[in-house]
């Protein structure tokens, strides 16, 4: 599993996510506009700012902590993602502070500034979890109202994860 981000200068950078950020990106695509994403049209997704690759990882983080628990897989999930970030020690110990205490819903959408970025947030969210307990079913359906992802895009994100 590739992560999210990697490590530049000491700090948190653009990256890949989970399986490459082409996944999500492709996932975010197909939801967004309810149907196969051409090679063409996920290009543009290829990489994403700095910003967004944290607002990733952050909505990660708290998919994974929603249900008050962070089970083996998730937990295997997030260092995987780490370990092949190659975060350097001030990233890990972000990474520790972010399980901690994890952003809120709120302040995750509140940084979301277009459909296509709530798509990604929302797909990297989803990916992050199995959404087997009722609390990260709920945090996902709450996170998508909140990215105004709409109930029909974060069904084909979650089939296209099933699937």
């Amino acid at each position: 599993m590739d992560a999210l981000v990697r490590s530049r200068a000491g700090g948190l950078a653009t990256g890949a996510a989970l399986g490459g950020l082409a996944l999500v990106a492709g996932l975010a695509y197909r939801a967004v506009r309810g149907e196969a994403a051409p090679a063409a049209a996920a290009a543009p997704f290829a990489e994403v700012g700095e910003d967004e690759a944290r607002l990733m990882l952050r909505a990660m983080v708290a998919a994974t902590v929603a249900d008050g628990m962070v089970d083996a897989e998730e937990r295997r999930r997030l260092d995987a993602a780490v370990d092949g970030a190659g975060l350097d020690r001030d990233g890990r110990a972000w990474l520790d502070r972010e399980l901690a205490e994890p952003a809120d819903i709120d302040e995750i959408a509140d940084a979301v500034k277009d459909p296509d970025a709530a798509a990604r947030i929302y797909a990297a969210a989803r990916l992050a979890i199995d959404a087997d307990t009722l609390q990260e079913r709920q945090f996902l359906r709450m996170l998508a109202e909140a990215l105004d992802v709409t109930e029909e895009a974060a069904g084909r994100v979650d089939r296209e994860l099933a699937g």
